[in-house]
């Protein structure tokens, strides 16, 4: 259902090395360039992405309270992996990997360098 989702950003070059380099371990390339606006992170044009822009309006960006990012991954080891593997390019905790609640769902949160908030999770 979801076709892409767009995060702002206030430095552009900051936000593309960031992406580069939590999301292609995973996978997951930089797919599309907006006239250096903005990126688009994706496993293939016909799959969800993520964008990440410098915003339209001109004005500063915000990250929205309430407003996540949830990336799905396939094993716990992968969740723990990216979530440390972001914390190390400068992204804040916002909660460590680990199981949430009985559904087997495990997830670790965090906030990338503009403030924008993340999820790495599984099921199973």
């Amino acid at each position: 259902m979801i076709g892409y989702v767009t995060l702002g950003t206030n430095d552009l070059p900051r936000a593309k090395a960031f992406y580069d380099a939590l999301l292609e371990p995973l996978g997951i390339d930089r797919i599309m360039e907006f006239d250096g606006n903005g990126y688009a992170w994706g496993s293939g044009m016909d799959k969800p992405a993520l964008g990440i822009m410098k915003p339209f309006n001109k004005l500063p960006a915000t990250w929205g309270n309430g407003t996540m990012v949830a990336l799905a991954l396939d094993s716990r080891d992968k969740v723990v992996a990216a979530h440390a593997r972001a914390l190390g390019l400068g992204a804040t905790d916002e909660g460590a990997p680990g199981p949430r609640g009985e559904s087997g769902f495990f997830a670790g949160y965090l906030r990338d360098p503009d403030g924008n908030k993340l999820n790495f999770f599984c099921m199973g």
